[in-house]
């Protein structure tokens, strides 16, 4: 899988704001901006994520995915 591919795959199933994928075929990481994650706690973020992901998280073609999961508004602050 590439990082293109990943990032597809994410953006078809979650509206995102901006959205950055990178790594190595395995292990990947990623900054994950969408309104969906408001009010919902980090590990309710992470889980929305692995949702889109489906099948691909549990048959290890994405072994590792480190996430960064913001809200629109956090990425404003952040990004100052």
């Amino acid at each position: 899988m590439t990082a293109e591919e990943l990032q597809s795959l994410i953006a078809a199933g979650l509206a995102c704001d901006h959205l950055e994928v990178d790594g190595d075929g395995r292990h990947w990481s990623a900054v994950i901006v969408s309104a969906e994650f408001e009010g919902k706690r980090l590990i309710q973020r992470h889980q929305r994520v692995y949702a889109t992901l489906g099948a691909r998280m549990q048959t290890d073609e994405v072994h590792a995915l480190s996430m960064k999961t913001l809200t629109p508004a956090e990425w404003a602050a952040s990004s100052q």
